[in-house]
């Protein structure tokens, strides 16, 4: 598995870890320090314990559905674009799917661009 692969996989296993220990514990191997997420409801989270209680909302929000890996459309230097869908553990049904865009620095995850 390339490291482009390995990241968006542990990216998504972020948001899919309900334990926030564990979650944290991923976060931090995963994303830099200085990292931003934002999607259309969010402007900008920055750093780990902001972006773990936003994942912390979600999962009240999406109960037990799950984020799954759809296809990574392309990577180039720092950057990689990939589909993803969320919907039922051990599915590929969807209720709902979208687009990340990913910059790197370092081995990790710098910025997240989410759309859906």
């Amino acid at each position: 598995m390339s490291d482009v692969n390995r990241l968006i996989t542990q990216y998504l296993g972020i948001w899919n870890e309900r334990d926030e220990a564990r979650r944290n514990a991923i976060i931090k191997e995963v994303l830099t320090e200085d990292s931003v997420y934002s999607d259309p409801d969010y402007a900008g989270i920055e750093g780990h314990a902001a972006l773990s209680a936003a994942i912390g909302t979600a999962h009240e929000k999406f109960g037990d559905l799950v984020f799954g890996l759809g296809e990574i459309i392309g990577a180039h230097h720092d950057t990689a674009l990939f589909t993803w869908r969320l919907g039922p553990a051990g599915t590929d049904e969807a209720v709902g799917t979208g687009y990340d865009v990913i910059e790197f620095a370092g081995g990790r995850i710098r910025r997240v661009v989410g759309f859906f």
